[in-house]
């Protein structure tokens, strides 16, 4: 028969021996692979120890922090199990219903999360999955992976990525995170990867393609498969394009250099400035 407590608050103290034994630094929103710092976990309606299964439930409201990092949810469990050394360590938290992750600069939402300690991914399902930093926003409808240690998040399913102005939207959509300044707790876009259906926007410019990358910072664009831009009544098409959004300069290009072939010759549509009232023959010129 299952072992079954229930407790209201489970503290520090009886959670130190599960100890998180990896070997990396602690990162943005996952609890930190090497931290020996003990996981809190608390919830409304309490907790429930099975020890035969060897994981803890907790219910209402339930939290789990350690350091700066907070997984709250209606529902959260942790697994454990023994280690060579004989302690208990924590390899896997699931959280279920109303999902936030907290740290100090991101906050991500969801229905549904799975985080793997050990490996350090954090996959996130359910409708309209958000992760808000300080500068970005990123949504996908199927979810969103977060891997600490190659500091990059995927998005599947019409996912979009926001700063400002400007959108790109894709099937699927790969941000990579700048930690050149040794923070990993400071989450900011470097640079993303787009792949099928990419619609890149700004207050000027619409961009579509079928692949992409826009490094944020410095506003440059690659796109390739397709692709057209448009501004105003003005179009151009092509095979693929550099793109920069900072100073509005755009560069069509052909799979290859003097190419002839129909497919791949550059094309634009230029609309005419309407002709000005009491011209001499009402033609633009």
């Amino acid at each position: 028969m299952t072992d079954t407590r229930r407790v209201s608050f489970l503290t520090a103290a009886a959670l130190a021996g599960l100890v998180l034994a990896t070997a990396a630094q602690a990162q943005s929103l996952g609890f930190g692979r090497g931290n020996s710092d003990p996981i809190h976990i608390e919830a409304n309606e309490g907790i429930e120890w099975q020890r035969n299964n060897q994981v803890y439930i907790a219910r209402g409201d339930a939290r789990a922090s350690q350091g700066g990092v907070t997984v709250e949810a209606d529902e959260l469990v942790a697994h454990y199990r023994a280690t060579e050394s004989g302690s208990d360590e924590i390899y896997r938290i699931d959280a279920v219903g109303n999902v936030r992750i907290l740290s100090a600069t991101e906050v991500a939402t969801s229905d549904k999360a799975e985080y793997d300690v050990v490996k350090g991914i954090l996959i996130m399902t359910g409708d309209q999955v958000r992760l808000v930093t300080q500068q970005d926003t990123i949504t996908a409808r199927d979810s969103l992976e977060y891997y600490e240690d190659r500091q990059l998040a995927v998005a599947r399913g019409d996912a979009l990525a926001i700063r400002e102005d400007r959108r790109v939207r894709a099937d699927v959509l790969t941000a990579h995170f700048d930690d050149k300044q040794g923070d990993k707790r400071s989450s900011k876009m470097e640079r993303i990867e787009a792949v099928g259906n990419v619609h890149l926007s700004t207050a000027t410019d619409i961009v579509t393609a079928q692949r992409g990358e826009y490094q944020l910072d410095a506003g440059l664009a690659t796109v390739s498969g397709g692709v057209r831009i448009t501004r105003g009544e003005t179009q151009l098409n092509g095979d693929r394009a550099e793109v920069n959004l900072n100073t509005g300069l755009s560069r069509l290009l052909t799979k290859s250099a003097g190419s002839r072939e129909p497919s791949e010759r550059v094309r634009g549509i230029f609309l005419p400035t309407a002709p000005r009232e009491g011209g001499n023959d009402g033609k633009t010129r």
